[in-house]
């Protein structure tokens, strides 16, 4: 038996099937009910405190049950209404349920009928009503893994997007655009460190408002980032403790991620909502997870950059090497050349005839000096790309 305390509105013009509903059979098992005589009574208490279920006769004065059913459907009043009609108004019945009843009684009748077609109307009320809670569930279940499933999406593009694009300022945006989709806000930029004299510059954004987009490659003072440089600490704040903060112009709700190397911060992510709705544990581990992303892209980068000065100085070097190398191939060249001459000339015999022993000193003399110039030749490294030979 129920004992719930569900609300039945009675509208009932007889004093004798009022008691009879009302008193001997609803309210003894625990319904509470309220009783009025006329439809328009009714109308107005329905639209005050809608009542759980509304039993009226059908032989009401001045406005009819029929009436009362339009009125309570226009209304946007859907309590389950169930008639109550004497016997040869079937015609009426029927006409009543193509208005919205839900049930009838047919009187007379006793207090197990009526008790009967009361709790038969509640059992459909209350699987209907759970019914639509489960609805509601699965709905918001669905919602839930379906962001999920963007939040994951987001994250996967992301990462194939660290290892796959070489255009910095094109993956620094790809960041920020994939923070603002995890954060379902569409405000978001970075900030990362200079290296020079570690300033924080605006480096990529998306949804900043002109003053402050135009602050690109600058110094971005918001006010908050700060002082999550200084503590290398996710930050997320809402509401009134951020309205003494500069960045309270951009909205009410903000989170602010490290972007750290080995303990040290060298840039901010930062996400912004207009309403003031908590970033959830969740959120912030998203968040934390494209600030992790970020950071391997800065590292990459700078990794580049520094193999690519190294490349270039090992280049340098190597020029440096060959022209010195070249120098001294010229001035052995010449050296070999100038003692060669003179050797050539005593060959002659020009200046006086030689023994056989002194031509022989001569000839060993030469080939030596010949076979420094092919050594020192041969010594000379690969001709450097874009030098031409004099």
């Amino acid at each position: 038996m129920p004992s719930t305390g569900d609300r039945v509105l009675l509208v009932e013009d007889d004093p004798e099937i009022s008691d009879l509903i009302a008193r001997q059979t609803l309210k003894s098992v625990g319904y509470q009910v309220d009783v009025v005589s006329d439809s328009a009574s009714a109308i107005k208490m329905a639209l005050h405190s809608p009542p759980d279920l509304i039993i009226a006769n059908i032989n009401l004065p001045g406005l009819s049950t029929k009436d009362l059913l339009v009125a309570l459907v226009s209304q946007g009043v859907d309590t389950p209404l169930v008639i109550i009609a004497n016997k040869g108004q079937e015609h009426d019945i029927i006409q009543a349920f193509r208005l919205g009843a839900a049930d009838y009684i047919l009187w007379p009748a006793r207090d197990a009928e009526v008790l009967s077609v009361v709790e038969r109307v509640f059992a459909r009320v209350r699987s209907a009503r759970e019914n639509q809670r489960l609805d509601t569930q699965v709905r918001e279940i669905n919602e839930q893994l379906q962001r999920k499933v963007r939040e994951l999406t987001a994250i996967i593009h992301l990462g194939k997007a660290v290892i796959s694009i070489t255009d910095q300022q094109i993956l620094l945006q790809k960041i920020v655009d994939s923070a603002a989709q995890v954060a379902n806000t569409s405000i978001a930029w970075l900030l990362i460190r200079e290296r020079e004299n570690k300033t924080f510059l605006l480096s990529a954004q998306r949804g900043l408002p002109d003053a402050w987009a135009r602050k690109m490659n600058m110094p971005l003072d918001d006010g908050i980032s700060a002082l999550v440089a200084l503590s290398g600490e996710t930050l997320a704040m809402e509401g009134d403790p951020l309205s003494k903060f500069r960045i309270a112009a951009l909205g009410k709700s903000v989170c602010v991620v490290p972007i750290k190397v080995h303990l040290e911060v060298i840039g901010m992510l930062i996400v912004v909502r207009k309403e003031a709705t908590t970033f959830t544990a969740a959120e912030q581990a998203l968040l934390e997870a494209v600030a992790d992303y970020a950071s391997i892209s800065l590292v990459n980068t700078r990794l580049f950059r520094a193999l690519n000065e190294s490349a270039q100085a090992a280049k340098e070097a190597q020029k440096r090497q060959y022209v010195v190398l070249e120098n001294i191939r010229h001035a052995v060249d010449e050296e070999v050349r100038a003692a060669i001459q003179p050797i050539d000339l005593l060959f002659t015999e020009m200046p006086g005839p030689l023994t056989n022993d002194q031509k022989q000193a001569l000839q060993t003399t030469r080939a030596a000096l010949q076979r420094l110039a092919r050594a020192v030749e041969s010594t000379t490294p690969p001709l450097p790309v874009g030098r031409k030979t004099k």
